[in-house]
């Protein structure tokens, strides 16, 4: 299930929070299904998806639904702040509730990780009522996508398979299935209401919108089109009570495919990196390039020793292709580079003083060169470490490194240990501007912040966070 957290959000060119503000938002334990042969004897039946149809679909995919419950040693009587946990206090320990899919006959099974995250125990329930054991294999913090096992005794279990979410139109038909509440399968319906929406969630939002009814405990259920293909992974909705305001996001199914054949593989995920700052194309370099409207992501900084300078790529220029995917916005960009395969070269279109070029760049290991920087050999002078976080002060060599303002105040994270909870919330280049309602000017003095609540075992610390022009505030484990 879900805590329902509040949280600041502030306010960007379309939005109607103000800087500051707050508003809550529920996190879902999500997770994604893979859809096993439906025997359907029309597949334009199923197309259709008329009302006679989607019991028949319904009654097929639901085994293959599973619920999860966890637990852990709960040390103190606070309830955790981890976005998308409902927690009950159960003699000492702390119990939470979601959903998960079965995507292989064997028993690997796809949640969330915020459904598994300081789990001792996992258990997986069938919708026909059988129990398993589960462990965790490998999990994804920035995708909030986990993959477990089940002890299944060599028992084929039902599975499902994924669909193409890149086909899913706004205004289709789709229907969820997880486990609301804790009461067990449960099915609503609604329609697609939008796409590529950018919530802030993290670094590669670009989540599907749908008014089908999402509860907490639906994180680990998925988002069917009318044709029995998982499209979407039911992960957050907009709410002022907790409860379903038909405002829920999921994230699309060719990018939880992706996470999840990564971590079947490696164990870990593999996205691309190519060793930019970008920012978006104005109007007004828009209308100065030829364009008759704004696409593109405009280089600000090239950082040394990355593919973009070995390929050759400078500050001004505007990327408008990568890997033959067209490139509007910056979220185009970074989602492309993700997606590409480490050590592959890969065609890249740029505008250069008014010129269509086009380099080709190999692209490098993402985790390598930017979650895990300087968290290898000795600290950079002035640096700290905490809470798996490496923190400096905002020197010239740090805002020109990050492409931050030279006035910047504050404490700069330079680097994240991605098996840490901060990674969660946090990325390289975020001001950390407050800790517990405490302004906070040096890395020594957050650092020592942390380590005293840390060691008060008091539970998540709000902090107040500065990303680019927003700013918000977050929770963080010390």
């Amino acid at each position: 299930m879900a805590v329902v957290i509040e949280i600041g959000v502030s306010r960007t060119a379309t939005g109607a929070l103000s800087n500051r503000a707050r508003f809550i938002l529920a996190v879902l334990f999500s997770g994604v299904l893979l859809v096993s042969d439906l025997g359907l004897s029309s597949a334009a039946a199923a197309r259709r998806g008329d009302k006679t149809q989607l019991p028949d679909l319904v009654e097929k995919l639901s085994p293959a639904v599973v619920n999860i419950s966890t637990s852990q040693r709960s040390p103190g009587a606070q309830l955790s702040g981890d976005a998308g946990r409902m927690q009950k206090k159960l003699a000492g320990r702390s119990a939470s509730l979601g959903s998960g899919f079965i995507i292989d006959p064997s028993g690997i099974v796809v949640t969330n990780n915020h459904v598994i995250d300081n789990a001792d125990e996992i258990k997986v329930t069938l919708n026909d009522g059988r129990e398993f054991e589960a462990v965790l294999h490998a999990r994804d913090r920035e995708t909030d996508i986990a993959v477990i096992r089940l002890d299944a005794g060599g028992v084929r279990l039902p599975f499902v398979s994924f669909g193409d979410s890149d086909q899913v139109r706004v205004g289709e038909d789709v229907f969820a299935i997880g486990n609301p509440f804790g009461l067990g399968n449960t099915v609503t319906k609604g329609i697609v209401s939008a796409r590529n929406r950018d919530i802030d969630a993290g670094s590669f939002d670009d989540f599907i919108q749908t008014d089908a009814a999402i509860n907490r405990g639906n994180s680990g259920g998925p988002l069917f089109s009318m044709n029995g293909k998982v499209v979407g992974v039911n992960t957050a909705i907009y709410s002022q009570t907790g409860g379903s305001v038909g405002v829920g996001f999921a994230v699309p199914s060719d990018l939880a495919q992706i996470v999840t054949n990564q971590l079947l593989q490696f164990k870990e995920t593999r996205r691309g990196w190519l060793g930019v700052s970008i920012d978006e194309v104005t109007p007004q370099l828009a209308r100065e390039l030829g364009f008759q409207r704004p696409q593109g992501a405009i280089i600000t900084l090239v950082r040394p020793n990355s593919p973009a300078l070995r390929a050759g790529l400078k500050p001004n220029d505007v990327i408008l292709r990568f890997n033959r995917r067209v490139v509007n916005t910056v979220r185009d960009l970074s989602r492309a580079v993700a997606e590409t395969a480490v050590g592959e070269m890969v065609p890249v279109e740029i505008v250069r003083g008014g010129r269509r070029l086009t380099l080709r760049v190999t692209v490098d290991r993402r985790e390598k060169n930017v979650l895990a920087s300087n968290l290898q050999g000795p600290l950079p002078a002035g640096a700290v470490q905490s809470s798996g976080l490496t923190l400096q002060k905002p020197s010239l060599e740090v805002t020109s490194a990050f492409n931050l303002p030279t006035d910047t105040e504050g404490v700069v994270v330079t680097a994240i240990d991605p098996d840490s909870q901060a990674a969660i919330v946090l990325r390289p280049g975020d001001v950390i501007l407050e800790i517990g309602w405490e302004r906070v000017l040096r890395p020594n003095a957050a650092a020592d912040k942390l380590s005293k609540l840390r060691n008060l075992n008091s539970g998540p610390v709000q902090i107040y966070v500065q990303r680019g022009d927003k700013m918000f505030f977050e929770w963080l484990r010390p």
